[in-house]
């Protein structure tokens, strides 16, 4: 699972990027809006977790950009009045926290975050990201481990151009293993093969892949 945390106070940032790693996720720390954004547009992640007043915008900013991937937010802040607590769960947010905050509560929060934000779609396809384990009309597809983080991306990227460049550092961040821009054709075209008519990955000529 990859957790992005934008927080300007570095102990609280380091102490938390310290408990959920020790809880094996994967953590981005960014200190401003500024770096939040950038990350949320760059890269896909399943739950994010944000402070809302920051040195240079608020966390709601970074929210507008992980609204388009359907990603999972949980807002602590200092920040406890009504209506600030209100717009972000209009906003969708799936859990507002305040500080101070008991870790192992917050640790727990994440967790049921996650896992009520576990299953994902394309076309017809299901991906369960807790089991690690994608089904059609309930059969399981057998998927190697790439090929099952290439569903995951694209599926967290339902619609979206995604460059070879893009999708390859995906892979190697996640994978920890170099794939060859050849060799991903070749994975490409295996998934297509096993996803069938359930869902469709577009080649996108000199550009890269579009999947819905």
């Amino acid at each position: 699972m990859k957790l992005l945390l934008v927080e300007d106070d570095a102990m609280i940032a380091s102490g938390l990027v310290y408990a959920l790693e020790q809880e094996g996720y994967d953590v981005v720390h960014c200190k401003n809006a500024g770096e939040g954004k950038s990350a949320a547009s760059s890269a896909s992640f399943n739950l994010a977790i944000l402070d809302i007043q920051l040195p240079d915008g608020t966390g709601f900013e970074v929210r507008e950009i992980l609204k388009e991937r359907d990603t999972a937010v949980i807002f602590l802040t200092v920040v406890d009045d009504e209506g600030n607590i209100l717009r972000a769960f209009d906003d969708g947010a799936s859990d507002y926290v305040t500080k101070p905050f008991r870790l192992r509560e917050l640790l727990a929060r994440v967790k049921r975050t996650l896992t009520s934000h576990s299953l994902l779609t394309l076309g017809g396809a299901t991906i369960d990201t807790v089991s690690g384990k994608a089904f059609i009309d309930g059969n399981l597809l057998d998927l190697t481990a790439l090929e099952y983080r290439l569903l995951l991306i694209f599926a967290s990227n339902k619609g979206q151009l995604l460059t070879r460049s893009q999708i390859l550092e995906h892979i190697w961040d996640s994978a920890g293993s170099f794939v060859e821009d050849n060799t991903l054709t070749v994975y490409i075209k295996r998934l297509r093969e096993k996803l069938g008519s359930a869902a469709r990955i577009e080649t996108v000529r000199g550009l890269g892949y579009r999947a819905d």
